[in-house]
């Protein structure tokens, strides 16, 4: 399937007072026509600057991108005209009306008014705002709100959707009803192109994903076949003594059946080929060593199992806290 978006050795810096910090090293990937491609990364990954730099709201120091067709440092025009773009802070106008705002939205992006309306009614029924479409914005709830901002990123039929971080806030019901949603918009022809902290979302939604880190692209693929590169099972143990760790890793490092290991939140994390089968052993080396266990867990690969062995660090839900209702 024909990309995109197509960014060659895109590479983006900013000056600091002491030094220039480089926040996008040289980064290239390509998104299929059609899919939902998830981009993540921890906080100063790089991910929200090449985020801004792809939607022309950052320029572009070298490298190349192309979005739907166009140039994004000679066409950001054409760009901003082919694609959607819902942001962390939404964009409706408060005061008016959820359909007043999806109308403007049409028009200021050239649509005759019955088409407008058309599309509005749409994606108004596609998105479940029927309902209260004709109330001032306001008075939504954030899950409301929220579907609004991504009607207003679909008003005028991009070919591309840029949603970022759509569901911080949102509570797990409201996430999981707008997960519906967006692959209703991808099986209507839509192109999604999604930032997210939740790893469950990136599994559950994203056809294929990056992951980046220091200005980096560190892993790309499937959901499966990125936790497929986690060779094996993961096995956490807790300690009663949180002051044994070096001493315990360094009992277990030599072990063949051990894969990798490293330190996490006062334990180790352990990669083995069969965890079923390397419990009784691993019990069996701490116990001789007096070595004590206040927790063990066992768990086949995931997400984050992807992301701390490609940047170190586990990237659990840091969005906000609050949760928003329906």
């Amino acid at each position: 399937m024909d990309p995109v978006i197509t960014t060659e050795d895109l590479r983006k810096s900013f000056r600091g007072r002491k030094a220039t910090v480089e926040a996008v090293q040289g980064v290239s990937f390509e998104v299929r026509r059609g899919e939902i491609f998830g981009f993540l990364g921890p906080n100063g990954a790089g991910k929200t600057t090449t985020l801004r730099m792809l939607t022309t709201l950052l320029p572009i120091d070298s490298g190349r991108a192309n979005v739907a067709g166009s140039d994004v440092a000679r066409e950001p025009k054409q760009v901003r005209q082919r694609i959607g773009y819902v942001s962390q802070a939404g964009g409706a106008d408060d005061m008016s009306t959820g359909w007043e705002n999806l109308i403007l939205q049409g028009r200021l992006y050239g649509g005759d008014l019955d088409s407008v309306r058309q599309r509005a009614k749409d994606l108004s029924a596609v998105l479940d705002l029927t309902e209260f479409a004709d109330r001032k914005v306001a008075s939504y709830s954030g899950g409301q709100r929220r579907r609004l901002d991504v009607a207003l990123g679909l008003i005028h039929q991009p070919e591309v959707l840029f949603l970022d971080e759509p569901t911080t806030g949102l509570d797990p019901q409201n996430r999981a009803n707008l997960w519906d949603h967006i692959r209703t918009i991808q099986e209507r022809g839509s192109t999604v192109f999604l930032t997210t902290h939740y790893l469950e979302e990136a599994d559950a939604l994203c056809d294929r994903l990056t992951i980046m880190d220091h200005g980096s692209i560190v892993a790309e693929g499937t959901p499966r076949e990125l936790k497929r590169q986690v060779v094996g099972d993961s096995v956490v143990l807790g300690l009663v003594d949180e002051g044994l760790v070096e001493r315990a890793r360094a009992l277990l490092r030599p072990e063949p059946f051990i894969r990798e290991i490293g330190v996490e939140n006062g334990g180790l994390r352990l990669y083995v080929a069969d965890g079923s089968a390397a419990l009784p052993e691993l019990l069996r080396l701490l116990d001789r060593e007096e070595i004590a266990l206040k927790s063990i867990s066992l768990s086949e690969p995931t997400l984050d199992d992807v992301f701390l062995r490609y940047t170190g660090r586990s990237l659990r839900d840091t969005g906000n806290s609050s949760e928003v209702a329906a």
